[in-house]
């Protein structure tokens, strides 16, 4: 025969959902949302933090008056959706970071080759033929053509003049956009300050509600 244990724990699982539905009809009722902590974007499409000097007149505007645990919530939800776009920026910016060295260096190695076509000499290199094994080559620099990977498998010829046009203006693209991605980054950096300001503010209101 079994029988229930009166005395057995609540369940933590169900209390959660209950307090996350309670929060999401209160959410609902209080009408606060993404625009109701931030204050626009900027240029770069990045929300601007709102910013509250007086935490419970900021919840006191609201009607009904938003509790500390929606607070909290709101200002969390916002700090998630900017670590998730800090984390693309720094994927965007390892790219970069291995992109420019590569184009440097075929624009480097394409002025060389134009240089020793302009003095008439040939250029004594080694090449690769596979992981660990090299042998000597010869390049005739006097054709003035060499071929770049594009990318995607795919293969082009270019005379010196046009290689080092094309790998000129990718070198300053790519640095322009590094730069791009690491101007957000600064700003990020400031907001994720002042919402840990936010929330210390916050925390107090949250503890007194729940005693």
């Amino acid at each position: 025969m079994s029988s229930t244990d009166a005395s057995s724990p609540p369940n933590d699982e169900n209390n959660d959902s209950v307090d996350k539905n309670t929060l999401a009809l209160e959410a609902a009722e209080t009408n606060i949302s993404m625009t109701s902590i931030t204050e626009g974007q900027n240029e770069r499409g990045i929300p601007k933090v709102k910013f509250i000097e007086d935490i419970n007149s900021f919840a006191k505007s609201f009607s009904p008056p938003a509790s500390a645990e929606l607070l909290i919530g709101a200002f969390s939800d916002l700090f998630s959706k900017f670590k998730a776009y800090e984390t693309n920026l720094s994927q965007k910016r390892l790219n970069y970071q291995q992109k420019i060295p590569e184009i440097e260096k075929s624009l480097s190695l394409v002025n060389h080759l134009k240089k020793k076509k302009d003095e008439g000499e040939s250029v004594v290199t080694r090449y690769n033929l596979a992981d660990t094994l090299y042998s000597k080559a010869e390049v005739d620099c006097s054709s003035g053509i060499v071929n770049l990977w594009l990318g995607a498998n795919v293969m082009l010829e270019y005379t010196y003049d046009e290689a080092i046009e094309l790998l000129s203006s990718k070198e300053k693209n790519a640095k322009r956009e590094y730069e791009e991605v690491n101007i957000p980054r600064k700003s990020l950096v400031c907001f994720f300050f002042k919402i840990a300001q936010l929330l210390i503010i916050i925390f107090p209101l949250f503890r007194t509600a729940r005693l």
